[in-house]
């Protein structure tokens, strides 16, 4: 049975568009996109769901914690699961907050470094590097997340040029789904099944092309 890991952050945890900061709520197990693609994969697939709200790619939060760091814990979560023949990093978004201030370069270079990190554990035999939709500063979370839709302009080009560059798959979610204007960065249930779906499509291929094998 092939494994599949995806690593996120609110995105693939649950967490339904905010009417207000703070609220602690989760969609329904089979409404979020990592279980919709697991459901299309079908029962021959292992899909483990690391999803940690407030997650981002390699920074310490000072506001929310320094476990939100991606990369602190990853090694650790990559050898508890482990062996995996495949990992979806899904992260980005938090990086976007005012309280970073990183350009949209950044974010790319710092999910590549996931990935190698990945590669490097020997652990997994693939990665998928999927860059986020764009974010709307709008709603609840337009404080937090100032200057976002500036800063993250032109992300996907920067992230699938750094998949490019290291022979990871890509997939950006933003050319299928995007975030729910409640709040501008979560993502309602038809986006989890649209995304779910594509992402099901984007694993068929990714080992089609690997001849049923991974990269590394």
């Amino acid at each position: 049975m092939p494994s599949l890991l995806v690593y996120g952050d609110s995105n693939s945890y649950g967490t339904p568009p905010m009417a207000e900061r703070g609220l602690a709520a989760r969609l329904p197990k089979e409404q979020r996109w990592p279980n919709v693609m697991a459901a299309a994969l079908g029962a021959q697939w292992e899909v483990i769901v690391e999803g940690l709200p407030g997650r981002t790619t390699v920074h310490d939060d000072p506001v929310e914690g320094a476990y939100r760091n991606g990369m602190t814990v990853l090694p650790a979560v990559l050898h508890s699961h482990g062996p995996l023949d495949m990992v979806i990093i899904f992260l980005g978004t938090n990086d976007l907050k005012m309280r970073f201030n990183v350009p949209a370069i950044d974010i790319a270079l710092s999910v590549g470094r996931l990935a190698e990190t990945v590669r490097a554990s020997g652990v997994a035999r693939d990665v998928i590097m999927v860059c986020p939709p764009v974010v709307r500063e709008l709603g609840c979370l337009a404080g937090v997340f100032e200057g976002a839709e500036a800063r993250g302009a032109g992300m996907f080009v920067d992230m699938m040029q750094e998949a490019a560059r290291l022979g990871f798959g890509f997939v950006d979610a933003g050319a299928h789904i995007a975030v729910d204007p409640l709040d501008g960065v979560h993502f309602n249930v038809e986006a989890h099944a649209r995304l779910g779906a594509e992402m099901a499509d984007a694993v068929r291929e990714r080992v089609r092309r690997q001849g049923g094998k991974g990269a590394v």
